[in-house]
């Protein structure tokens, strides 16, 4: 072939592959740029539901009727409650120093969009008028937690905050040795005995009440209706095992070559697969039973899971 028809040929093949890569770039970094869209609009759409709902739960129940929270919210209600000073620019002036501390612990996006929301509830409780919906005491104090919970959970699922105090709880646990239950408790035991001094038990008693269905309210909203269970099996029968999951159960597996760890000598360990899946509380008992008519000497650990992504989870149906 001529030499110089083969560089030509070389040239436009070079080209022709630096075209290619171009537009595969250019469709990546449109992939990339659809996805942060999307991420972006449903963490704005929770943050406004975190808006909103914890601004009726202040102004229809707790703020009418003289109760607190726990928590930075407890703070400022407490203050509001003593000095009269308004309730929207102690949640801000309150929180920003948890927020700068939060800036510099996980990362300025979380920080903009925590000072974002906060901001927002302080808007909504000077601007929008909520009606009082009860003085009833107790109902004041389920309803409420309630809906401040319900705030605060859709803030965190939507990357923010409205409430400064697990920051706290995050950066004092690397220093203190406690957990972030422990921090928080210990925290809220302060301000709900300031409250009992300052306002009177009864009110630092239903003010607990609130604070209660505020963070079971939290942990429902976070970690959903369902709560998952990883389980991790054991067995010489792992590959019907595998079979009964996918088929029977509908789940995904995941297999790990591991040995069994009870020889005592290494070079005479067994190989053999464990079997992992993830599955909702309410399927355990049906996984039991069938794993006892596969091998009913298959051991089995289980482990509480916060959330899942990805996989088959709930999405193909049981096999009746």
């Amino acid at each position: 072939m001529n030499p110089l028809f083969q560089q030509i040929l070389i040239k436009s093949s070079q080209k022709g592959n630096k075209e290619t890569l171009s537009d595969y770039n250019a469709a990546k970094e449109f992939y990339r740029f659809k996805i942060d869209g999307i991420h972006f609009i449903k963490n704005l759409f929770l943050i406004l539901i975190a808006i909103f709902s914890a601004g009726f739960g202040l102004k229809s129940f707790l703020l009418p009727n003289s109760f607190i929270d726990g928590g930075v919210t407890g703070i400022s209600l407490l203050v509001t409650e003593l000095t009269g000073v308004p309730l929207s620019i102690l949640i801000v002036v309150i929180n920003l120093p948890f927020v700068i501390l939060g800036f510099k612990q996980i990362g300025k996006a979380f920080a903009f969009k925590s000072i974002a929301a906060i901001c927002g509830l302080a808007l909504v409780i000077t601007f929008v008028n909520y009606p009082v919906i009860t003085s009833d005491k107790l109902l004041v104090s389920v309803f409420g937690g309630f809906f401040i919970g319900a705030g605060i959970g859709f803030a965190v699922r939507g990357g923010a905050v409205l409430d400064g105090t697990e920051i706290l709880a995050v950066y004092l646990t690397k220093r203190l040795g406690l957990t972030i239950g422990d921090i928080i408790l210990i925290f809220n035991i302060m301000i709900f005995s300031i409250a009992a001094y300052l306002l009177s038990v009864e009110t630092a008693l239903y003010s607990i009440l609130t604070y209660l269905a505020a963070a079971k309210t939290v942990d429902f909203i976070i970690e959903g209706v369902e709560e998952y269970i990883g389980v991790t099996i054991v067995s010489a029968h792992s590959d019907a095992i595998r079979i009964m999951i996918t088929e029977t159960l509908g789940r995904g597996v995941t297999i790990y070559s591991g040995k069994r760890g009870f020889g005592k000598r290494g070079d005479n360990l067994s190989e053999i697969d464990i079997v992992y899946t993830v599955l909702t509380r309410l399927e355990i008992s049906k996984l039991h039973t069938e794993i006892e008519k596969i091998d009913a000497n298959a051991f089995i650990v289980m482990n509480r899971v916060k959330d899942t992504k990805g996989g088959i989870i709930k999405k193909r149906p049981l096999k009746q």
